[in-house]
């Protein structure tokens, strides 16, 4: 009955022209970030130590945009529920998909290194452009309340794409490569390993910071091609992503250098506009001085 009525005013909201959709999120702006302040401290330490060359006035701008993104992003993940193919095809543009179809063509199955940049929601629809008889996954972890786990599940299932969950990954990949099916899976890459799992540092964004490397591993260990998934908002609403080679031949690099070079991609992408970064997760926790 629960997930009954979320999900009735979940489709109740995406039915919401985006236009008073973003009347709406404008007006949530004021409460959200001057009253509610949500995760504001964890915002302003990550902002501060990202960018030490920025002015407090620099960073508050910064921080404002991206509250207001953030309230935005929400909306539109909402409005995926009942988006058609012809909407979502104009407002989430992959520009070179073709890079990936080649790959495919020539029996390759294919990496996809992406971030909490961007509205990542919508990347989900590239099932949209890809052949039929391709594979298409996305890695995730479960969300805690599971009321919202499971309507996001069914949201990012819409256009085609198998959710996979982490634990699940090799289970998902080896019955693919048994039955002989190419593949496309997606990566949210940068997310924080648990304490347990501190085993590789890098430089990104101004900290010594901890990554996970199980991408990679995968990546070469069954002999993919690797992309990074370039994206940026055009205007409100619209998005542009680009898949951008990360190396001809991934399996002759050594130990990290893949992890490496997404990062240095990501962080680009993010200096080009930070306000589309999820600063709000705490993902600098286990950085070292």
């Amino acid at each position: 009955m629960r997930y009954f009525l979320l999900k009735t005013f979940w489709k109740l909201l995406s039915n919401i022209p985006f236009p008073v959709m973003y009347i709406l999120s404008d007006g949530l702006f004021y409460p959200f970030y001057y009253l509610v302040r949500y995760r504001r401290k964890i915002i302003r330490k990550n902002l501060t130590e990202s960018f030490p060359e920025k002015s407090i006035d620099e960073i508050k701008t910064i921080e404002k945009k991206f509250y207001r993104f953030f309230l935005d992003v929400i909306f539109e993940t909402c409005k995926a529920a009942t988006m058609s193919k012809n909407t979502i095809g104009r407002r989430m543009k992959f520009v070179n998909v073709e890079v990936l179809n080649q790959s495919c063509f020539e029996k390759k199955s294919v990496s996809l290194y992406l971030g909490h940049f961007g509205n990542w929601e919508w990347i989900s629809s590239l099932a949209l452009y890809v052949p039929d008889d391709v594979a298409g996954g996305q890695i995730y972890h479960r969300i805690h309340n599971k009321l919202v786990d499971r309507l996001l599940y069914e949201n990012r299932s819409r256009f085609g794409v198998a959710n996979i969950e982490m634990k699940e990954t090799l289970r998902w990949i080896t019955d693919k490569i048994q039955n002989q099916k190419i593949m496309i899976v997606g990566y949210i890459a940068d997310q924080s390993p648990r304490k347990k799992d501190l085993k590789h540092y890098l430089h990104f964004l101004n900290h010594h910071a901890p990554v996970f490397t199980g991408t990679e591993k995968i990546t070469k260990r069954y002999g993919m091609d690797a992309y990074y998934v370039d994206i940026k908002r055009i205007k409100r609403g619209y998005y542009e992503a680009s898949f951008i080679r990360m190396h001809e031949n991934p399996q002759s690099l050594p130990d990290f250098e893949l992890t490496e070079i997404y990062f240095k991609w990501l962080e680009e992408s993010i200096r080009k506009q930070p306000e589309l970064y999820l600063w709000s997760h705490n993902r600098f926790k286990y950085a070292k001085n």
